[in-house]
């Protein structure tokens, strides 16, 4: 079992920025990729961006290019969304997620087998 815990997440106006945590513990050592999602009210969970742990290569949806980066730390088994100029429509609650097995399309929910409790970003205006 893996377990994923998000922090970071709060009140920020708009143009501004807010690094995510997320720290993943138990069996780490089959981590294939952690991503980034974001549900907002009404709407359905969103693939924001990902990272393959092992070779450290990164994927992002369109809509955060130039804007949301994502990093690792694999001595804590963290990774971290930092989200720059930030608009009011990216309020939702941020979740990672992690996949344990290779897996072509980052972007796909159906990817991920672990899932972190989430953490509300709120952009204000």
């Amino acid at each position: 079992q893996v377990q994923l815990v998000e922090s970071g997440g709060g009140l920020v106006q708009a143009g501004g920025s807010l690094r995510l945590s997320c720290a993943a513990s138990g069996r780490t050592f089959r981590t294939y990729a952690m991503g980034w999602f974001r549900q907002a009210p009404g709407k359905e969970r969103e693939f924001l961006i990902a990272i393959r742990w092992g070779v450290g290569s990164t994927y992002s949806a369109e809509a955060v290019k130039g804007r949301y980066t994502i990093s690792r730390d694999n001595a804590k088994n963290t990774v971290y969304l930092q989200m720059n100029s930030l608009k009011p429509e990216d309020t939702a609650i941020y979740f990672c997620a992690l996949a344990t097995k290779v897996a072509l399309r980052l972007e796909a929910r159906s990817t991920y087998d672990y899932w972190g409790q989430g953490t509300q970003v709120t952009v204000s205006s």
